[in-house]
C-alpha cells in the first residue's frame, strides 16, 4: 500500500522528560528529514542541528532514517531525538506538520500501515499493543512470543492444513476418474481434521490463563463484619486503601487494589462483611461480594478467632482458603484454617503472599504455551470447529469441501489473511497516538 500522505506523531512517553521521539512516516519523509537536518546516512544515528525551514534552530538532536520497504511501516520513516520539553517538541510538531502532505498521526496509525503493508498479521499487531501496556513480567513475555509470530504460526498453519484437505477432497470429486489422483484421500483427509479439532479446543481451553496473565488473578476477601478484611486489604496494599472501623458495614462497595507477585498481575478485592440483618445500601453490597466472589480466581474467607462469626455457604467455583484473623490478640489453634495472620503485626502475611502467588503461576501454566490473547480469536476458534464438526459429519463431499472453506475462512480473519476491514478501527483504536 503507497500512502499519499505522511504522518508524524510524539511516538515516546509523557513530556517532560529527558528526550522525546518524534517519528514520521511516509512519501514526504526524506524530504522533511534533508530540509530540516541536512543529509543524513541511512540507518544511522546522526547528530544534527534542526533547523526550521526560515533558518532559525529548533534544537541540536539525532536523527535516524530508515528508507522503506525495510522498516517499521514499510514506508520511508524517520525519528528525530530532540530534548524532551514540551516547547521542543510542540515546535518541531509543528515545523513537521507545517510541510505540505504531512499531518498528525492517528491512534495507531503507524502500527496500521505497517500491517496493510504486510509487515505484521493481525495478531502479530495485537500483540504489539499488549507489549505497549505490558505491567508485568508475564504479561511482557505473553506479549513479545505473540509479536515474535508463535500465535501466528499456529493460526497459518492450521489455515494451510486445512486449505491442503479442502484441495484433496475437491481433487477427489473433480477427477476420481484419473490414475494421478489417489484412489480415495478421504480417510486421511478426515483423521487429520478430527485431530485438529482437538489441537483446536485444547488451544482455546488456554483462554482462561491468558486471561489471567492480561487482566490478573483475581483475589476475593470474603467474611463477617470486622472480621479484618480492610486491614489485610490495606496490608497487602501498603496503603491505607480502605476505612477500617469497629463499626459493622463501613465497607459497602468493592475496593481493588493491583499487586505484581513474581511477575504475575494479581487483584486484590475487599468486599462488604457478609451478614443478614443488614440495610438496603449495605444488602447491596452484600450482594455484590457474593457475585465477586463467585467469579474470583480465590477466595480467602476470613473469621475473627476472637469472635468467629459464620456467614453461611460462601458461593465460588474456586478455590477457597479459610483465614483465622487477628492473631495478635486470639488464642492459636482456636478454629480450622488454612492460615493464621495478623494484619497488624504482620504475622503470617509472607506465607499467604506466598500461597496467592503460587496459585497464580498455577493458573497460569506453562509459560512455554502459546495461547488465543484476545475472546475474538476464541469466537472464531470455536467457529471454526463447528465448521469442521459439520465437515466431519457431512453426507456429501461437496458440501463437507465447502465446511472446510468456511473454517480455513474463519482462521484467516483471525491473522487478517482474508478480509477484516470491519475490524480494524476497532484494534488500532486502542494504540497510542505515536504507535
Amino acid at each position: 500500500m503507497t500512502s499519499k500522505d505522511s504522518i508524524v506523531a510524539l511516538s515516546s512517553g509523557r513530556l517532560p522528560a529527558g528526550i522525546a521521539v518524534i517519528r514520521i512516516s511516509g512519501p514526504k519523509t526524506r524530504f522533511v528529514v534533508e530540509t530540516i537536518a541536512g543529509s543524513v546516512k541511512d540507518r544511522f544515528t546522526t547528530l544534527r542541528k534542526l533547523r526550521a525551514p526560515d533558518g532559525s534552530t529548533i534544537d541540536h538532536g539525532l536523527v535516524l532514517f530508515f528508507p522503506g520497504p525495510a522498516s517499521f511501516t514499510g514506508e520511508d520513516v524517520a525519528e528525530f531525538h530532540v530534548h524532551g520539553s514540551r516547547a521542543v517538541a510542540a515546535k518541531m510538531l509543528e515545523t513537521i506538520t507545517g510541510f505540505e502532505g504531512v499531518r498528525h498521526a492517528e491512534p495507531g496509525e503507524f502500527t496500521r500501515r505497517a500491517f496493510l503493508n504486510g509487515k505484521l498479521d493481525l495478531v502479530e499487531t495485537e500483540a504489539i499493543a499488549d507489549l505497549v501496556n505490558a505491567e508485568t513480567e508475564a504479561q511482557r513475555r505473553f506479549a513479545v512470543r505473540n509479536a515474535e509470530g508463535a500465535q501466528s504460526d499456529l493460526y497459518a498453519n492450521w489455515r494451510r492444513r486445512l486449505i491442503h484437505a479442502r484441495a484433496m477432497i475437491e481433487a477427489e470429486i473433480d477427477f476420481a476418474d484419473e490414475e494421478d489422483v489417489p484412489g480415495s484421500v478421504s480417510d486421511a483427509v478426515w483423521s487429520d481434521v478430527a485431530a485438529m479439532i482437538g489441537e483446536i479446543e485444547r488451544h482455546i481451553e488456554g483462554f482462561k490463563a491468558a486471561e489471567i496473565i492480561r487482566d490478573g488473578f483475581e483475589v476475593v476477601i470474603v467474611g463477617a463484619p470486622n472480621a479484618g478484611k480492610s486491614s489485610l486489604f490495606n496490608a497487602l496494599a501498603q496503603r491505607e486503601a480502605a476505612i477500617v472501623t469497629d463499626e459493622p458495614g463501613t465497607t459497602r462497595d468493592l475496593l481493588e487494589v493491583v499487586m505484581d507477585l513474581n511477575g504475575l498481575k494479581v487483584r486484590i478485592v475487599d468486599t462488604a462483611g457478609l451478614r443478614h440483618a443488614a440495610g438496603k445500601v449495605e444488602s447491596i453490597g452484600i450482594e455484590r461480594a457474593r457475585a465477586k466472589a463467585g467469579a474470583a480466581d480465590l477466595v480467602l474467607l476470613l473469621e475473627d478467632m476472637a469472635d468467629p462469626v459464620a456467614v453461611g455457604d460462601v458461593p465460588s467455583g474456586a478455590p477457597l482458603l479459610r483465614i483465622g484473623t487477628k492473631a495478635d490478640i486470639a488464642a492459636a489453634g482456636a478454629g480450622d484454617y488454612d492460615l493464621v495472620i495478623s494484619s497488624k503485626d504482620g504475622t503470617g502475611l509472607d506465607p499467604l503472599l506466598a500461597q496467592i502467588g503460587s496459585r497464580a503461576a498455577a493458573a497460569v501454566g506453562g509459560s512455554g504455551d502459546v495461547l488465543p490473547s484476545r475472546l475474538r480469536h476464541v469466537e472464531l476458534l470455536t467457529k471454526t470447529t463447528g465448521f469442521l464438526r459439520a465437515a466431519l459429519s457431512g453426507r456429501s463431499q461437496e458440501l463437507r469441501a465447502e465446511e472446510l472453506r468456511l473454517a480455513a475462512d474463519r482462521l484467516g480473519r483471525i491473522i487478517g489473511a482474508v478480509d477484516v476491514e470491519d475490524l480494524l478501527d476497532v484494534i488500532f483504536s486502542q494504540f497510542c497516538i505515536g504507535k
